[in-house]
């Protein structure tokens, strides 16, 4: 099951990050976490923002709303979902893994 927290601002998801990829999809579930893949490098905060909108776009919520709020320099990354219950995250995310 796809670790999903509730947060006083929203809900968070753990995400694995595939940087340098061919194609930006949710890949599916790996272990506890989402797998997601990304064109843009690990650099400079590039991956990092290409998770965001990614996440964004699939969920159906805006870019702003959606912000990785741990492991910035690592594949295995949090990322916060602001004004998102934790029931509905888990609901959306279930239908897009």
């Amino acid at each position: 099951m796809i670790a999903i927290r509730p947060t006083p601002e929203g809900a968070t998801l753990k995400v694995r990050v595939a940087p340098g990829a061919s194609r930006e999809a949710i890949v599916g579930a790996h272990g506890d976490a989402l797998k997601v893949a990304v064109r843009e490098p690990p650099e400079k905060g590039r991956a990092n923002e290409a998770v965001a909108r990614v996440l964004a776009a699939a969920v159906g919520v805006r870019e702003r709303d959606v912000e990785v709020v741990r492991g910035h320099a690592s594949r295995d990354k949090v990322v916060l979902f602001r004004g998102l219950a934790e029931d509905d995250l888990r609901a959306r995310v279930g239908g897009v893994a």
